[in-house]
């Protein structure tokens, strides 16, 4: 087989060594390294050569690229990098990379030119003070030569192996049966949906009641596919770690379910939960698994794609094996998995690494994104910033001399976009560019000065400068997608909190899923349909599944509280009638229940009034910042012989996500719609949504909060064995346009 690789990859892939070492160097942007390149190479003759084009063979590999420069007066080829701040602060494993690739270039220029020996020469630029420093090596053709060949075989090598692995993938995934005995109802529909779905080359909103296996219904039929589509990858995208651990459940069933399956499965784990010593620097004069890791990489790589499942656990086996750092062992193995199991934000984020690797080597992928109906949230999430006056000023008292100065017209900027606001709160049509051109250059000079003396720059001065990056970066985009607001912050002097809120994140995602193949966005709570579409920017030909339930009525006795009100200006009234309807239900059928309230207030208050009118039925209770522990031992409440009531907020921890089958849970009771709190900025969000969508009302406060509600009802019935009963504590409940966005195989009284 015939492989094509850029320069930067091949090089990336074989010529790195030495220490990982992630000191903060603050890098240009793309505008600016665009310019610095522009910039050396008008400062040369007019013989000089930009953007030379080459290409070059050996064996079976195919390498292209295009030299940044080349001066035939000089038979000098110029590798060009841009910098900022000192240039010996730019680590070694950095520079063996610029090299490598300068020779690269330097033997496809003797090889294009019939030269017999050519200087190679790397030139960094620096953007701040705009001067150049040249480094030059002389090299024949011959030792070019060797030295890309010798590259060449290194990458051929793991080429042909990866090769191997492949076909054999496909060989197996074309002979793949589905894991269980037989299909559970729904569970057939929604497969045929999706492997459709990858042959046609669409977009899939599939909602498919709790219950019913989505998670294999999903990854099974993509799999399937991945040979007749040729897909690369296959991303499976979460919004909690228990959704990560599902995935992890049924692709290790899918690769027990044939002998030897060659599947290679990735858990990608966030960094502060991977990192081995926390207390360490990520360099080699810190911290012992980045010092040499480089070095050591290649076998540690080649260990762990001998390994099928690569979850956490395994994976840092490997790493702690091979000395390296288990969390960046995995960001490199991310290029070799079949399937990667992570949150949403590698993929879908500003910065998101799997949607930077599937654009650099133009993968074909499929994407699985689990509990699709939090996508909207978290998008917005992803694209929105704040500047906190109050941390900003703090973070100046400490600044050095040389930066207060940018600072302060930072502040005066900043003072001036709020001295005309009557209001608390307000939403502006437009950022200041005055103030945006100083938070761009205040953050251009903390970032120079990070470089030049990393222990000048304070922790709260280093958080500023991260904050105004984003906050500028999200700027340029600012348009009828996102709000610009101030709040005013009483105190003993006028500060402010700015935000740019991201309302509709379909500008942002839209790229990210046109660039796949396939994506399957799932969930039990996905109605209407052209909520999510709209949002999320899906296509028009995006296909849509609502998967029957397997559950009967009969399973599930769904009430509705007619003569209770949840409504803000009567929540204090409606706590007798609760804790009432509750202790009814509970001595009518004693057993394990949740209760969810709209506020840890209320929650509060409803808990309090039920121990004192009820002290014998047990009850125990979420609590703010619950910590993982605190969560797990709340669950362990619920088991098969206990009995009471756990007071939750809907939309926490606790309404969607847990599998509590059988006597662990046999009600609920829902005291809201869930309908997010009316505040300023919700009813500036709902005047934007409806002069976008013409239906804000439902797109800001109906469609969310009734999602939270259908989810905490979807926690009683797991099985087909499962009896349970779901109070709806509101009168609203009754309306027919809210009974209209409830599961259709609800039998409601």
């Amino acid at each position: 087989m015939k492989h094509i690789v850029a320069v930067r990859a091949l090089c990336a892939f074989t010529a790195r060594a030495g220490d990982l070492d992630l000191r903060f160097t603050p890098s240009p942007t793309a505008l600016e390294g665009m310019t610095g390149h522009a910039t050396v190479a008008a400062r040369r003759h007019r013989d000089y050569e930009s953007e030379v084009t080459l290409s070059g063979s050996h064996g079976g590999l195919q390498v292209r690229g295009r030299a940044d420069g080349y001066d035939p007066r000089l038979r000098r080829v110029e590798e060009v990098k841009t910098f900022r701040g000192d240039l010996g602060k730019v680590p070694d494993n950095h520079r063996a990379l610029h090299w490598a690739q300068a020779k690269i270039y330097g033997w496809l220029l003797c090889e294009s030119r019939q030269l017999d020996a050519i200087e190679v020469a790397l030139v960094y630029f620096n953007i701040g003070n705009q001067k150049e420093t040249v480094l030059v090596e002389s090299h024949d053709a011959d030792s070019l030569r060797h030295f890309f060949e010798a590259q060449c075989e290194r990458f051929l090598a793991w080429a042909q192996q990866e090769d191997a692995h492949r076909g054999a993938r496909d060989d197996a995934l074309l002979a793949l049966s589905f894991p269980h005995p037989a299909f559970r109802p729904g569970q057939r529909e929604l497969a045929a949906a999706v492997y459709q779905s990858a042959a046609t080359q669409r977009r899939l909103l599939a909602q498919a009641p709790t219950g019913i296996g989505k998670t294999v219904a999903t990854l099974f039929p993509l799999l399937k596919a991945m040979p007749s589509q040729q897909l690369h990858k296959l991303f499976f995208l979460t919004a909690k770690t228990s959704g990560r651990q599902l995935a992890l459940e049924a692709a290790s069933l899918i690769q027990k379910s044939r002998p030897a399956m060659p599947l290679r499965v990735l858990e990608l784990v966030a960094r502060d939960k991977a990192c081995e010593h926390p207390d360490k620097a990520c360099h080699g004069e810190s911290c012992p698994l980045a010092q040499g890791f480089y070095d050591r990489l290649p076998a540690a790589r080649e260990a762990a794609v001998g390994a099928a499942m690569l979850d956490r656990q395994s994976l840092r086996d490997i790493a702690l094996a091979h000395a390296v750092c288990p969390y960046y062992l995995s960001q490199e193995l991310a290029r070799w998995a079949d399937i990667v199991i992570g949150d949403y934000n590698y993929y879908f984020d500003g910065s998101a690494m799997l949607y930077a690797l599937t654009m650099e080597n133009q993968w074909r992928v499929g994407l699985l994104i689990d509990e699709a109906h939090n996508m909207v949230e978290r998008g917005r999430g992803m694209y929105s910033a704040q500047l906190d006056q109050t941390a900003f000023r703090f973070a100046r008292l400490a600044a050095p001399k040389k930066i207060k100065r940018v600072l302060d017209r930072v502040q005066r900027e900043w003072n001036a976009l709020h001295a005309e606001q009557e209001e608390d709160y307000a939403v502006h049509a437009a950022i200041g560019e005055r103030f945006l051109f100083a938070l761009q250059q205040a953050a251009a000079d903390i970032s120079d000065l990070m470089a030049e003396q990393p222990d000048a720059v304070t922790p709260d001065l280093q958080s500023f400068m991260f904050d105004a990056l984003h906050f500028a970066r999200l700027a340029e985009s600012f348009g009828t997608h996102s709000m610009f607001d101030i709040t005013k912050k009483q105190g003993a002097r006028t500060e402010s909190l700015l935000a740019l809120r991201n309302i509709i994140p379909a500008p942002f995602l839209r790229p990210r899923f046109d660039s796949a193949h396939t994506a399957t966005l799932f969930s039990a709570t996905l109605s209407p349909w052209h909520f999510h579409a709209d949002t999320l920017g899906l296509p028009d030909d995006t296909a849509w599944i609502d998967v029957a339930s397997p559950f009967e009525a009969s399973q599930l006795s769904v009430h509705i509280a007619r003569t209770i009100s949840t409504r803000f200006r009567h929540r204090d009234r409606s706590l007798q009638a609760i804790a009432d309807l509750m202790a009814r239900q509970y001595r009518a059928r004693p057993g394990n229940y949740l209760a969810f309230f709209s506020s840890f207030d209320y929650l509060g208050k409803a808990l309090l009034l039920f121990n004192q009118c009820h002290p014998d039925i047990p009850t125990w209770q979420q609590s703010r910042g619950m910590e993982e522990s605190a969560r797990t031992a709340f669950l362990e409440r619920f088991c098969l012989h206990s009995q009471g009531i756990g007071f939750a907020v809907l939309g926490g921890a606790f309404g969607e996500g847990i599998d509590l089958p059988g006597d662990r849970l046999i009600g609920a009771f829902i005291a809201t719609l869930g309908l997010p709190q009316i505040n300023a900025v919700n009813e500036q969000m709902r005047e934007r949504m409806e002069q976008v969508f013409g239906n804000g009302y439902c797109y800001t406060y109906l469609y969310p909060g009734l999602q939270k509600v259908v989810q905490a009802a979807g926690r009683v019935i797991r099985t087909r064995e499962d009896r349970g009963v779901v109070h709806l504590i509101d009168d609203r409940f009754a309306s027919a346009e809210v009974r209209a966005l409830l599961p259709a195989w609800w039998s409601i009284d």
